[in-house]
């Protein structure tokens, strides 16, 4: 079996550690890993499995070594690294917001469009943490009948906003038990017992960037751009977990038990809909999972062909790390890799 040359840009922020924990838990057929962070971080150590890589800058010469480039970075890192990776025969996966609306480059759920791909120039695309779960669910009840609309509401853990917004809530956590002064520097507001219904900017339609994120990467992914969707994305005090509830408005009825088996016999889905002995989905059941934990599943009593459901998931590892290395193993069982190797 070939082995992969691997370079990990971001590799100690929140996402690049989940990514190096995850890539150690599975079976990557892994030959070399090199690992870059910011300025500040060159030279540190970082363990992986039996070994200490020492973090390194980015030079042309580690991104022509390497078969595949994650990065988790800015978007000015992105569209900078990403680009000069993919000219020197690299393949980017990129999980910023810098190329997913570009038609040139494939946004990528592999349980959903793995077949884009085929379709790739150097770069490709991991959606928004909050779009993956939704399209993952709306792929799979899509089968069963045309989806005519979707209303989605998130609850949004503070680590999408990155490892400081995380020491940010704790901060403010101990601040309020103690009654001093609460510092707010990452949140527009204070975070700790509390919830803010902005994440990113507003738009002119009233809307953030975030929802609009949701909005149009959906309809990319599913290849779906006239699918009626409309999104509300919330800041909650979680650690770790992004929940979603939402409202479906299909073309026909749609049964709950050919529902149950669609979601049941998803690949990367887990049903955990037990609401009579308090069983569903929380972050604290979902987080450090690989699968989105789907559940309450039930007919829309506003809609006749209508069905509401939750879900939550572990936001930096399906919503992000898992993600972008599920793309890689895709592109090497598809034999893309040597098709990008040999150009």
């Amino acid at each position: 079996m070939d082995r992969f040359n691997l370079a990990v840009i971001g590799a100690t922020g929140a996402v690049g550690k989940i990514f190096l924990s995850i890539l150690e838990e599975r079976n990557f057929p892994l030959n070399k890993l090199r690992v870059c962070a910011s300025q500040k971080s060159l030279g540190k150590k970082i363990t992986f499995g039996k070994k200490d890589l020492i973090v390194e800058p980015i030079t042309d010469e580690l991104l022509i070594d390497s078969d595949f480039v994650f990065i988790s970075a800015s978007s000015e890192v992105s569209l900078d690294i990403a680009p000069k990776a993919a000219k020197l025969g690299s393949i980017a996966i990129d999980d910023s917001s810098a190329f997913r609306m570009d038609e040139t480059v494939p946004l990528v759920v592999p349980e959903v469009n793995s077949q884009d791909l085929a379709e790739h120039k150097g770069i490709i695309s991991i959606p928004n943490c909050s779009t993956t779960p939704l399209t993952m669910v709306l792929h799979e009840l899509g089968k069963l009948a045309k989806i005519n609309r979707v209303i989605v509401d998130t609850f949004q853990s503070v680590s999408g906003a990155g490892a400081g917004a995380v020491v940010e809530l704790d901060s403010q956590n101990h601040a309020m038990y103690d009654n001093s002064e609460i510092q707010t520097s990452i949140h527009p507001h204070r975070i700790a017992f509390n919830v803010i219904p902005q994440i990113d900017k507003f738009t002119k339609s009233g809307y953030t960037n975030e929802e609009m994120k949701m909005v149009n990467e959906t309809k990319k992914i599913l290849h779906q751009p006239d699918l009626k969707i409309s999104a509300t994305c919330v800041r909650v005090p979680v650690k770790i977990g992004h929940s979603e509830a939402i409202h479906i408005e299909f073309d026909q009825n749609i049964e709950l038990d050919k529902a149950y088996s669609a979601l049941a016999n998803s690949p990367g889905i887990t049903l955990l809909d037990d609401p009579k002995n308090n069983h569903y989905p929380m972050p604290i059941n979902s987080e450090y999972k690989d699968d989105v934990m789907v559940g309450r599943l039930r007919k829309d009593v506003s809609l006749p062909n209508g069905l509401v459901l939750w879900l939550s998931c572990d936001n930096l590892r399906k919503g992000a790390a898992l993600n972008a290395i599920q793309i890689a193993e895709s592109m090497i069982e598809k034999r893309l890799i040597q098709k990008q190797r040999n150009k």
